[in-house]
């Protein structure tokens, strides 16, 4: 049966039940075969199921001129449990301790750059954590949103890199924001500038995420760093004037895609271990201090002296259209030669103190 006989024929049934319906000498018996009999032939041929209803709009907050980071916190608080969202208006927001979103489906939405979070003198936190904010997270949380507002960590006015002293949080780090235990969710439009010890940072179990528009400049250490994240895409990168690396992978950093990053000014490009099949598509870097990739591997002591720790080492990434320009050391540098089977397609080397590629051995690089 084609669609247009099947529409015309659940019409014109359609039809006749309205019109037994007004007809007041209709039978009501009649009225309920006819419904039944269009009900069977719908659900039949189009296997239909039952109109879901849709669901009531989410909660949406926006605060006023003046809030400072406390009330952020306590707008975030008094989300109901299907979460919402929280927009923040234009100006200079004072942060005293961090703004945690570890509720499913909550968003945290600025007005673009005039939004700032600045870290107050000598606050030593996380200005943003998304995630429980413990050293070790008891649960997953999920569909997280911060976008379209800048940070500024005020690093010269904090005191250290580590949030708490002792107990929880005593290993959190004080990052622009702090990425822990979180699946399905999204950093977009963010700067993060001046931050204690990172710009954003990921660990602990995050898959699924997406950083997009990501600018991330003159951190204590990186640019971006991730640890411990799987399946996660980062595009539309600006990381530059960081004195550590512009991105910093470790801990099992696999199977993500880094698309799009323009990285200059920092101490290193990317640097690299314990990373496994990622993908590297249209990455510049400019003018780092030293390397533009470092990749090398974990050493651990044993009886018989160092060699690599295990599953430490860079093996299976690609980088598609890599450029590399006036940094001073080489290119590209594979440290070890536990690092095999990286492949690098269509690269642009040029103006480096120490050249394109340097490597522990001969062939540890697929050249393409």
């Amino acid at each position: 049966m084609t669609d247009i006989s099947l529409y015309t024929l659940i019409k014109r049934n359609a039809i006749v039940v309205m019109k037994t319906n007004f007809n007041p000498t209709g039978s009501w018996p009649a009225v309920r075969k006819i419904a039944a009999i269009v009900g069977m032939l719908v659900a039949s041929t189009l296997c239909l199921t039952a109109p879901v209803l849709p669901l009531s709009k989410p909660v949406v907050v926006s605060l006023p001129a003046g809030v400072t980071g406390a009330d952020i916190q306590n707008a975030l608080n008094a989300l109901p449990a299907a979460g919402g969202e929280i927009i923040l208006p234009a100006g200079t927001i004072t942060v005293r301790q961090p703004i945690v979103l570890q509720r499913d489906c909550e968003t945290l939405r600025g007005g673009g750059t005039a939004t700032v979070l600045f870290l107050a003198d000598g606050a030593n936190c996380p200005v943003i954590i998304m995630g429980e904010p413990v050293n070790r997270p008891r649960k997953t949380i999920r569909h997280l949103r911060v976008s379209d507002l800048s940070i500024d960590g005020n690093r010269l006015h904090q005191q250290r890199e580590l949030w708490r002293l002792l107990g929880e949080g005593s290993e959190i780090r004080n990052n622009g924001i702090t990425v822990q235990a979180v699946n399905d969710s999204i950093i977009e439009h963010v700067s993060a500038a001046r931050c204690r010890s990172g710009g954003v940072v990921t660990t602990l179990g995050v898959r699924r995420l997406t950083v997009r528009g990501l600018d991330a400049s003159d951190n204590q250490f990186d640019g971006l760093a991730c640890y411990l994240t799987t399946d996660s895409l980062f595009t539309d990168l600006f990381l530059h004037d960081n004195p550590g690396a512009g991105i910093s992978l470790d801990l099992a950093f696999n199977h993500n895609v880094i698309r799009h990053a323009l990285l200059a000014k920092n101490d290193l490009g990317i640097f690299m271990r314990s990373s496994r099949g990622n993908q590297f598509q249209d990455v510049s870097i400019f003018n780092s201090h030293h390397y533009g990739v470092f990749m090398a591997h974990v050493d651990q002591a044993t009886p018989h002296g160092f060699c690599a720790a295990p599953m430490t080492e860079c093996v299976q990434n690609s980088f598609t259209n890599l450029t590399a320009s006036q940094c001073g050391s080489a290119a590209f540098r594979v440290n070890n030669a536990t690092c095999v089977d990286n492949v690098v397609i269509g690269a642009q080397f040029a103006d480096n103190v120490k050249g394109g590629f340097s490597l522990a051995q001969p062939n540890l690089v697929s050249l393409q």
